[in-house]
């Protein structure tokens, strides 16, 4: 399948090490200049706000998803090509897996794991079979990948961890690699 169109799920803060933001930011100008539709959470602040610039600055197609409760938490873009406000984050989500080829998983918080966990969740149960992503900017998600090696040596996981989710340690390496 070709890929259109990439959901990126990342931090509305930039993080402490200027990897992530420099990662970003070269992300961001891949997917302008390979004119792939952007979809994201519609914030305008931390990684997701240079995520979004990024590709806009490049002539490409951002559409943000953002639930109403984080409308003003996350400071809405008010210049993207596309905004839709929704009920809740069960919402954003679906809509924003419906709307994607691929999935791109950046640094960030809570929501992003959320939303990381909820694509794999689906991808397992085969509710849909998007590739997804990590960029591992400078380590961060080692941690991570540890531990899902590990339920995979316990025999939690059905299939192995590398059939659902490719780690990539840099922005190249993750274009180098999808399709």
């Amino acid at each position: 399948m070709e890929i259109q169109s990439v959901a990126i799920f990342c931090g509305s803060k930039t993080g402490n090490n200027p990897i992530f933001a420099r990662h970003t930011a070269e992300l961001g100008k891949y997917i302008g200049l390979l004119k792939l539709k952007l979809i994201y959470g519609g914030g305008s602040t931390g990684l997701m706000g240079l995520i979004a610039d990024t590709v806009l600055a490049e002539g490409g197609t951002v559409i943000g998803i953002i639930p109403e409760l984080l409308k003003e938490w996350e400071h809405h873009h008010k210049g993207i090509t596309e905004l839709h406000i929704v009920a809740d984050m069960h919402v954003r989500k679906r809509m924003m897996y419906e709307r994607c080829d691929a999935a791109i998983i950046l640094p960030g918080g809570f929501g992003t794991l959320d939303e990381l966990f909820e694509m794999l969740t689906w991808n397992q149960l085969k509710i849909h079979n998007k590739k997804i992503y990590v960029l591992n900017s400078g380590g961060f998600y080692n941690h991570l990948l540890l531990h899902l090696r590990q339920l995979e040596k316990e025999g939690f996981l059905y299939d192995p961890v590398d059939e659902r989710i490719t780690f990539c340690d840099s922005p190249v390496e993750i274009f180098n690699r999808i399709g």
